[in-house]
């Protein structure tokens, strides 16, 4: 079997979870995960699992991307905050999903954030935008967002970036610990959050915050 083979087996089986939206399989279909990995993982790139990416941080088992992203129920034209660029894959996923101008994300690492510009300008995804900074800051200056999601666990949701997320928007996060579970808000009028736990899960730790 080719890479692609192997990719639309993935998006096929993605496709048949009750918690994955047919949108989002086929956004999944459409982004070739092993170009945003290195050499010797590319063999790995539709199992669907984590995956090593250096600076001690990993890309999102596809499974969980798709989920993030049903969950979220993003719309074409929607505006979309990531915290955790990482190498790119997620961001690409999501930009299939609402074009890639409407996708801001900000990366702690700054040769995780230079690899990720790379990695998506090369796959076509070049409008996502992508900086440098710490992600419990959120980017204000691109807000106010119709979603937001964090592809890192952190205790929990960071105060501005609730505040960037407009009233009647949605956010999704691991939060946790040692145990994490991933959970949805809705952000109500009053700026309080709506919160569903969406089961538990395992992500590396967000980093910054001092």
């Amino acid at each position: 079997m080719t890479l692609a083979d192997d990719r639309a087996e993935l998006a096929d089986a993605l496709a048949a979870r009750p918690n994955v939206t047919d949108r989002v399989a086929d956004a999944i279909r459409a982004v070739p995960r092993h170009e945003f990995l290195d050499d010797d993982q590319r063999h790995a790139a539709y199992d669907d699992r984590p995956l090593e990416i250096g600076e001690g941080q990993t890309v999102s088992a596809p499974h969980m991307v798709a989920i993030v992203a049903s969950v979220l129920d993003l719309q074409e034209g929607e505006a979309v905050l990531e915290i955790g660029a990482g190498c790119g894959y997620h961001a690409a996923v999501t930009a299939e999903l609402v074009g890639a101008e409407n996708v801001h994300s900000v990366e702690y690492v700054q040769s995780l954030a230079e690899r990720a510009r790379e990695n998506l300008a090369s796959m076509g995804y070049g409008d996502v935008s992508v900086r440098v900074g710490d992600g419990h800051d959120g980017w204000p200056e691109r807000a106010p967002y119709d979603a937001a999601y964090l592809t890192c666990a952190a205790p929990s949701l960071p105060d501005a970036v609730v505040d960037q997320v407009r009233d009647g928007g949605r956010l999704v996060a691991p939060l946790g610990t040692d145990r994490q579970r991933l959970v949805y808000a809705a952000k109500r009028e009053d700026g309080t959050l709506d919160e569903r736990d969406e089961g538990a899960v395992r992500f590396v730790r967000m980093q910054g915050g001092e």
